[in-house]
């Protein structure tokens, strides 16, 4: 097959979208935003990456089936243009409404797009249980069984710890960014752990670097999380106002989901509430329960 994948962003999902990478056969042209090029170049035999703005040179080729995961008419408008025999996911229609496939609707239903409205979108995404790559396999007619992410080897950057902190949450989620990281910090110290707040880096391959070296990852619902997923990093992940259960755990993630998450679900203002209601106690204990069985994890950065 000639397959073409259309994921642009966030980082995050594009991650957890390359365990398609691993049952689709065939060549694979995906087109991406610029800055996760470096993330998908190499990862396997058969795929070409493309930068949105290079986009272009994927239409010099016909394509079996292409899986558009974007939501936004811009890349609908290109999804128009491109030769292909079979969609998944989001299309403009004859009458250039922005609509998705059926076979793609147990993600689709979920997302701003639904056709249900964005309220009830949301109800249905506090009530589903299934994971992300679960739908999407689904969708596709595949059984999803774990396939692991696909991630490039990383750039070391000498940080290294037994625990790193992924305190950042970006403009669009304020209410992720939890409100006791540095008592969390205080805490561990207390224990004479090596504890390390993530620092901002020139490259995603660092930043995967560092995620990688240190024996547990604490932090919200966002890029590190899935780099720990990737590199087999045990991590605590809270959940404050987004779907835990859309992420599959892969054995090494314990989830701590607040206990006020209907309250703020899928909300991207800010309110102090949310980000107060999971406690310091709580999330110690589950990242020394990480620490104690991170001996298990093989291949780590840095010796136990």
């Amino acid at each position: 097959m000639n397959v073409l994948v259309i994921k642009l962003g966030a980082t995050g999902d594009v991650v957890r979208s390359t365990p398609l990478l691993q049952r689709l056969e065939g060549n694979v042209t995906w087109v991406t935003a610029a800055k996760n090029v470096i993330l998908l170049e190499g990862v396997h035999e058969n795929l070409r990456c493309l930068s949105w703005e290079e986009r272009n040179k994927a239409l010099g080729a016909s394509y079996d089936l292409a899986i558009n995961l974007e939501d936004t008419m811009d890349v609908a408008l290109f999804l128009k243009s491109v030769r292909c025999n079979e969609i998944f996911g989001a299309y403009i229609d004859s009458a250039n409404l922005l609509r998705y496939t059926k076979n793609s609707a147990s993600w689709f239903d979920l997302s701003l797009i639904s056709a249900y409205g964005k309220e009830d979108a949301d109800k249905l995404k506090f009530r589903n249980r299934r994971t992300y790559q679960e739908m999407i396999f689904e969708g596709l007619k595949f059984c999803f069984t774990g396939e692991k992410y696909m991630l490039p080897e990383p750039i070391e950057t000498g940080l290294m710890g037994d625990v790193a902190i992924a305190a950042d949450s970006g403009p669009v989620w304020p209410m992720k960014k939890w409100a006791y990281y540095a008592e969390l910090k205080d805490e561990l110290e207390a224990k004479d752990l090596k504890v390390n707040v993530l620092p901002a880096r020139n490259s995603l391959l660092e930043h995967l670097a560092d995620v990688r070296n240190h024996r547990c990852l604490v932090g919200g619902d966002s890029l590190p999380m899935h780099f720990a997923l990737g590199t087999e990093t045990p991590c605590v992940t809270l959940f404050n106002c987004t779907s835990p259960w859309e992420i599959y755990h892969y054995r090494i993630q314990k989830k701590i989901i607040s206990p006020r998450l209907e309250e703020f679900f899928y909300k991207r203002g800010f309110d102090r509430r949310a980000t107060t209601a999971i406690t310091v106690e709580e999330v110690l204990r589950e990242v020394m329960s990480q620490l104690q069985g991170s001996g298990i994890v093989p291949n780590h950065s840095i010796a136990k």
